[in-house]
């Protein structure tokens, strides 16, 4: 009788979690990808009504990733909570080791609409660009792959639609070494933060 009793309730609390995972996994969406694209941007005069500064601007590198979020018939809203995207960079070893390192962030967005094209980004700064190549204005031409993950609201986007990645095939990340002393900026962090601002997923700020 205990037996049964027991078989009984774990049937019940079984049952609960795949009720309650259900809609959750129901909630799955797609990622509609392009490969990452670069740019040389220079440095933006944004001085306002401040004492003008002479300054010879230089170069950031930016990547940026063009996404659409897809989600299954019965989602109803037309935006998703967040969409975490995580970037990987590869470049030659500025210490002078022989493989590629690589940087990453991972940027969450909120607010995102369903069904509708918008972009992430990331960013290197004129001193990350000099001390990787050491040159000025050498951006482009520093990377060797660009690659990462998109996440919906905290889960991997169906048949793995949500990796990309600019050179070799989503992955290969975790075949080299992670380089922690060059950071890579989200778009709020950079003197572009207030330009271009419909073209980009809604970041969301730390607390």
């Amino acid at each position: 009788m205990k037996h049964s009793k027991r078989n009984y309730l774990f049937s019940a609390l079984v049952l609960g979690v795949m009720s309650m995972a259900s809609p959750l996994m129901a909630q799955a969406g797609k990622v509609s990808l392009e490969k990452p694209s670069f740019d040389d941007l220079p440095s933006p005069d944004v001085g306002g009504n401040t004492n003008k500064k002479n300054f010879k601007p230089k170069d950031w590198l930016e990547v940026e990733v063009k996404f659409k979020i897809e989600m299954p018939r019965n989602y109803k809203p037309e935006f998703v909570d967040r969409v975490t995207v995580k970037w990987y960079v590869a470049f030659d070893d500025p210490s002078g080791g022989r493989k590629p390192v690589y940087i990453e962030k991972e940027i969450n967005h909120v607010n995102v609409p369903v069904g509708e094209d918008v972009y992430s980004s990331v960013y290197l700064s004129p001193a990350a660009v000099k001390r990787i190549s050491g040159r000025d204005n050498a951006g482009k031409r520093i990377v060797k792959s660009v690659g990462g993950e998109i996440l919906i609201n905290g889960q991997a986007a169906v048949d793995k639609t949500g990796l990309f990645s600019s050179t070799a095939a989503p992955g290969w990340w975790t075949q080299l070494s992670r380089y922690d002393k060059i950071p890579l900026r989200n778009k709020n962090e950079t003197p572009f933060k207030f330009l271009w601002w419909d073209r980009y997923a809604e970041i969301e700020e730390r607390r």
